[in-house]
């Protein structure tokens, strides 16, 4: 019954907003989660037949089966699409998520790295074995341009312009940004490529990704994750690192190196300066160091 809501949605989402692949399937989990529910209290209700009370106990649901409430915000963000969908397409004439209120949210700030700390990642690679100079090259690069995992693992060579120092990344949503990168990063790219990579029987449809695996196929983002965890670990370091918090880190340093926020948004790929804001905060510390050094009240 609902399979053509569900294939529309997907078209709107495909089409209309240009979402990647795994923004769309991760809301068409999110309207999967609620038919399922549906089903579970023997009724599938057409979209236009829900109601605001039907989507809050949906929600309470998701809260007695242990789901975050970062998790629920986010259902909540894609049902909001979803009834954004009906409403174009005359297949609701209501939104009942309108009055439908998300969790509150602890607004918890990722670990943030040292630049000693992210050299001392970096070094931790073994650069005696093929991959460890394509692991160096990957955190290298990470670090130097801020990328998403997924940034990274989508790299292609065509969209190295390593002689004016720039990448061209694709984001979210397929959009393009150019990056400049750092000369350690280009130095450890050139090497990867030109002596290691190129003894990589590349399978076909992979030769223009950059960071390929033995088998000669793209990296999964699992790997990035594996790699940074192995290497944290050998560095001694008691932070909880990901791929993202090189991210953050590439943005924090920046700004507390005095960067302008607009360029950080740009660098990053962020659609609202809120958004970098919020991955760009300055530490407490940071903050007071600042104010010692320039605030009359502070000083001596």
């Amino acid at each position: 019954m609902w399979e053509p809501y569900k294939k529309g949605f997907r078209s709107y989402l495909q089409l209309e907003k240009s979402l990647s692949d795994n923004s769309v399937q991760a809301y068409m989990r999110d309207i999967e989660l609620l038919t399922q529910f549906l089903l579970e209290k023997k009724t599938l209700p057409a979209p236009s037949e829900i109601s605001l009370k039907i989507l809050q106990s949906f929600i309470k649901h998701l809260a007695e089966l242990g789901m975050t409430a970062s998790s629920q915000a986010r259902i909540i963000s894609g049902l909001r699409a979803f009834y954004k969908y009906c409403l174009l397409e005359n297949i609701s004439p209501a939104d009942p998520t309108v009055l439908l209120e998300a969790p509150k949210l602890k607004r918890s700030l990722p670990d943030v790295l040292s630049f000693d700390e992210i050299e001392s990642i970096i070094s931790q690679v073994d650069l005696s074995k093929p991959e460890g100079g394509r692991n160096k090259a990957i955190l290298e690069t990470m670090y130097s341009c801020g990328l998403r995992v997924s940034e990274v693992v989508n790299l292609k060579i065509s969209h190295l312009y390593l002689d004016a120092g720039f990448i061209r990344v694709v984001g979210k949503g397929d959009k393009e940004r150019l990056v400049p990168v750092g000369s350690s990063a280009v130095k450890y790219i050139t090497i990867y490529k030109k002596n290691i990579r190129v003894h990589t029987q590349v399978q076909k449809g992979n030769e223009d990704f950059l960071f390929v695996n033995r088998r000669g196929t793209r990296l999964s983002r699992v790997m990035i994750f594996y790699i940074i965890k192995e290497m944290a670990l050998k560095a001694g370091i008691k932070k909880i690192v990901s791929p993202h918090t090189f991210r953050h880190s590439f943005a924090t340093h920046l700004v507390e190196g005095g960067a302008d926020l607009r360029a950080v948004q740009e660098m990053l790929g962020h659609v609202s300066i809120t958004t970098t804001e919020i991955y760009t905060h300055l530490d407490r510390e940071f903050l007071r160091k600042t104010l010692e050094n320039f605030h009359p009240a502070f000083k001596g």
